[in-house]
């Protein structure tokens, strides 16, 4: 595989990544297109085939994890699997894009790793664990059962953050788009180093 950029956001549930995401990629200059992972959750509604996610079986899942066909997977919560497919990627590529990804946490440290010098990945950071609390209790989407679960993973995900080449705080939304917009336009302006 090989192409253009790859540019990671991850973060806790509720942290603002998707908000940040979608402002990107309406920046004509910054030439994204947005990966779509492939899920085995249910579809909710509103939610469309190919537009929102893949969405997939687990026995066709785990049958796509058989034949190496993602670039990266994780079994999020117990049979709520997530993933990239290579495919995806190699679509977007082939369209001349960067790709741009609103991914959990360990597979954007999977895609870094697997491709260190194409990938700019961005930890979003919520101002506090209470605050995605409320954000997440106002999307209505979800039971406090599942609320409470992804509190609880939430913590785990923080102490990730140093990993990332980049953390933005999304104490205020305005300064955090800019920020990522500024980010993400001197990593795409960046030449590869001869010989790399």
């Amino acid at each position: 595989m090989k192409g253009g950029k790859l540019i990671i956001f991850s973060a806790p549930s509720g942290s603002g990544k998707t908000t940040i995401v979608r402002h990107l990629l309406e920046q004509p200059e910054l030439n994204l297109a947005f990966s779509v992972s492939a899920t085995s959750r249910p579809r909710r509604i509103k939610e469309i085939n190919g537009e929102h996610y893949y969405f997939m079986s687990i026995s066709e899942f785990k049958n796509n994890i058989k034949t190496d066909n993602f670039l990266e997977w994780e079994e999020v919560y117990r049979d709520n699997f997530y993933g990239t497919l290579k495919s995806e990627v190699e679509r977007l590529w082939g369209e001349g894009k960067n790709v741009i990804f609103d991914i959990d946490v360990a597979g954007g440290l999977r895609i870094k790793r697997k491709f260190p010098k194409e990938t700019l990945a961005v930890f979003v950071k919520p101002p506090s664990v209470d605050e995605l609390k409320i954000r997440l209790k106002k999307r209505s989407t979800e039971s406090d059962d599942k609320i409470n679960m992804r509190i609880a993973k939430a913590s785990v995900e923080l102490a990730t953050a140093p990993q990332f080449d980049k953390i933005i705080k999304n104490y205020d939304l305005d300064t955090a788009l800019q920020e990522a917009h500024d980010l993400v336009a001197e990593f795409i302006a960046e030449k590869p180093v001869p010989g790399d």
